[in-house]
């Protein structure tokens, strides 16, 4: 354990820690990645920096649409004890106001892929919402759809109507919820286009902070995002992306799929340094595409 990490009540996630202050909370995102569930043995080098910068783009880009949880990512400006560790917390972390978490993950489909893409070609529907017969893969829908799901601390998520949302937090929740939802796909698709990325997919995390609907965790990043190379964009087929696909259609291919516990320490779970550096590329690419910034 870290001297940080013996400050602070600390929750760690699949990649972020995370500092209970009280009235606030310090998120420290990890060079750590994930995929099917699984935390791999390894880490993708200035994957927390990045996945912070571009979170921190878009909270100040959409404040507007729906007021979020962060404060800064200076940490000049955090509480004195932290500064000392500056070195450690540059750049990948942030300090949010705690809000209570809705339990819920908020998934924008703008285009059919991945488990969508299987849930059409088995019953026609994505999450239960029916769709035109004859679409083919990564076909853009005439209008995003909205899938929320279960957000599982352990195991798989849950996909879930959106009237079972509306029973579980209430109507008025679940509508801002969606709305708010749609309104930052759409604009962050409408901005990303122009910027040659296809923002196919997303999801969003809430939190209520009295009374209040914010918009909490990360946004709009390669870990909660597909993003697709614009350029090359042809619908049938599957897209070059700049986002954890990569990982997972290596693990795929390596028979993930087949093997079911495989078990943390599976060595189907390694990446070869080659698919780490690949990863470390299209990460940074997709800041740097973002952002209009070179370097992290």
């Amino acid at each position: 354990m870290s001297e940080l990490q013996k400050l602070f009540p600390l929750t760690q996630g699949k990649v972020r820690d995370i500092y209970d202050l009280g009235d606030k909370l310090l998120i420290v995102a990890s060079d750590r990645i994930s995929a099917f569930d699984y935390i791999l043995p390894c880490k993708i080098p200035d994957k927390g920096k990045i996945l912070t910068q571009i979170s921190k783009f878009w909270f100040t880009k959409t404040k507007n649409i729906i007021e979020n949880h962060f404060i800064t990512d200076n940490v000049s400006e955090f509480p004195k004890i932290f500064h000392s560790f500056k070195k450690e917390l540059n750049l990948r972390s942030m300090l949010v106001k705690k809000a209570e978490k809705i339990p819920f993950e908020c998934i924008i489909r703008g285009y059919v892929a991945g488990s969508g893409w299987k849930d059409y070609n088995k019953t026609g529907k994505i999450c239960g919402i029916d769709l035109p017969a004859n679409l083919q893969e990564s076909e853009k829908f005439s209008e995003p759809i909205f899938t929320p799901s279960t957000k599982a601390e352990k195991g798989h998520d849950e996909n879930i109507g959106f009237s079972k949302l509306k029973d579980t937090i209430g109507h008025e929740f679940a509508n801002k919820i969606k709305q708010a939802s749609l309104k930052i796909y759409n604009y962050g698709h409408n901005l990303l286009i122009e910027k040659g990325i296809i923002l196919a997919d997303t999801k969003f995390e809430f939190g209520l902070l009295d009374g209040k609907l914010l918009l909490i965790d990360e946004i709009l990043t390669p870990d909660s995002s597909r993003f697709w190379d614009a350029f090359t964009y042809k619908k049938g087929v599957s897209q070059k992306n700049y986002d954890k696909q990569f990982v997972r259609d290596y693990l795929l291919s390596k028979g993930i799929e087949k093997v079911n516990n495989i078990g943390q320490n599976s060595e189907i779970l390694q990446l070869p340094e080659d698919i780490i550096a690949k990863t470390r590329k299209k990460y940074l690419q997709a800041f740097q595409i973002i952002t209009g910034k070179y370097s992290i």
